[in-house]
């Protein structure tokens, strides 16, 4: 009895849930054993329905999976079908690779060394046209040389007939225009950065001048510019005439640069007059100074004696008329002034005449000798002292960079070349305006000489 309420307690509980399963209301319970077994027969019969048609549910997708797997295993044999199809059309493929290869080398001959030199004259010619100043007139030259380059480089293929047509084209145009002088008018770039259109002249392969002056043919931009400064006046003068020139005027002087430029950069960075002179700082300056007034008085000394000797030369003849305007008059003053007196006074007194001429006629020209003496050592000074500078450079900066040590070697060196520069003509002058003097003196001593003499005669016939 107690098992069989247990039993019941259990449907009991276990009811509702299968009152759910077979979708029974919840709040219609049994009321009698029959009526719960009733209920529970009903549950069992719709969870069975279910399950069956899960496992049915089941057994189809189980059937589809395996449909699905059998295609898959179809497809992958056609797949593994094709791939073995495909490796064999590509090994195919390579043998007929290898001997198309094969007979393309046979028919191909020396035209594969055509190839590798048209790639070398290719390449070479660019360069040559990118730093030719032909290219000035004549842009955009290397751009074709570059792009046949990069797809010969890229492929294998020969150059057609038009290929080589034009690079010959190109280097027999180079070599035309190498020997022309042409004028055109392209973009010229100021020294402050502006641009305008000028007229340019090119000489061959070799310079550019445009106003007057040289220009430069920059390759990286491919544009004409102004020099940062001009060389010597002599070679600007010369492109001064080239621009000018006409057609039918003939041959025209013109310093050219065959290295295309270097010489031109060399002759650029050569220092004028004036900044060598600043080189030599300031014993420069004052060997300048002294050469300056040794060269004033040289030439005032000169004028001055040669008219002096002139007038000596011209009193000397006319010995009677003494002209109290130049040295000899006033010695042949002072005769005619004592010659009542004897020999020995006279010539007393025509010495202190020609004692009293000399220092006029010797006026400044010791000074012009000092100076002549003084300028090598002022340019021996300069040298010390740029010779000091150099050393301290070394020792603040090493020897590392040549720029550094340039100030005091320019120095040394410019004030030697001062020196010598003002003691040599000044050495020279020196000895003409001395030789002047001395003839002058020569001939006051020669005519008071004479002079005595004669009085000397004179006064001998009286006593006899």
């Amino acid at each position: 009895m107690t098992s069989a309420k247990a039993f019941i307690a259990a449907l009991a509980l276990v009811g509702p849930g299968l009152a759910f399963a077979g979708e029974a209301p919840a709040d219609d319970q049994p009321e009698t054993m029959e009526a719960l077994l009733e209920v529970v027969r009903q549950g069992r019969q719709a969870n069975a329905t279910i399950n069956a048609q899960r496992e049915a549910a089941f057994l189809a997708d189980k059937a589809r999976q395996q449909s699905r797997v059998t295609e898959a295993e179809a497809q992958q044999l056609a797949e593994e079908a094709e791939a073995q199809r495909l490796e064999a059309i590509f090994a195919a493929n390579e043998e007929l690779i290898n001997e198309k290869l094969q007979t393309l080398n046979k028919r191909l001959g020396s035209l594969r060394e055509l190839f590798g030199v048209m790639q070398q004259v290719s390449g070479d010619t660019r360069g040559v046209l990118a730093a030719s100043i032909v290219s000035a007139e004549f842009p955009g030259r290397d751009q074709w040389l570059d792009e046949f380059s990069k797809s010969m480089g890229k492929s294998t293929r020969l150059p057609s007939i038009e290929d080589i047509e034009r690079l010959w084209y190109e280097l027999q145009r180079e070599m035309v225009e190498s020997g022309t002088v042409t004028r055109f008018t392209t973009t010229v770039i100021t020294l402050d950065g502006e641009r305008a259109e000028q007229e340019v002249v090119r000489v061959g392969s070799y310079n550019l001048i445009s106003d007057g002056q040289y220009v430069s043919y920059d390759i990286n931009t491919g544009t004409v510019q102004e020099l940062p400064r001009q060389p010597a006046g002599r070679f600007v003068s010369s492109a001064d005439d080239l621009q000018d020139a006409e057609p039918g005027d003939g041959f025209t002087a013109f310093a050219i640069d065959p290295t295309r430029g270097q010489l031109l950069a060399l002759q650029v960075q050569v220092p004028t007059l004036g900044e060598r002179i600043q080189q030599g700082g300031t014993p420069g300056y004052v060997i300048i100074l002294l050469g300056i007034i040794g060269l004033l008085m040289a030439a005032e000394r000169y004028f001055t004696l040669g008219r002096m000797g002139a007038k000596v030369v011209a009193q000397a003849e006319n010995p009677g008329k003494p002209d109290t305007s130049n040295p000899l008059g006033r010695v042949l003053e002072q005769y005619h002034e004592n010659k009542n007196v004897d020999s020995e006074t006279l010539q007393l007194k025509l010495d202190e005449a020609i004692l009293k001429e000399q220092p006029d006629i010797n006026k400044r020209i010791a000074f012009i000798r000092i100076i002549s003496m003084v300028a090598p050592l002022l340019g021996l000074l300069g040298t010390v002292i740029g010779m000091i500078v150099t050393f301290q450079a070394i020792t603040l900066f090493g020897t590392g960079d040549p720029k550094t040590m340039a100030g005091g070697i320019s120095q040394a060196l410019i004030t030697t070349v001062l020196g010598l520069t003002v003691a040599i003509p000044t050495v020279l002058l020196h000895s003409i305006v001395h030789s002047k003097a001395q003839d002058i003196l020569h001939v006051l001593t020669e005519q008071s000489a004479g002079l005595v003499a004669e009085h000397a005669e004179a006064e001998g016939k009286k006593r006899g």
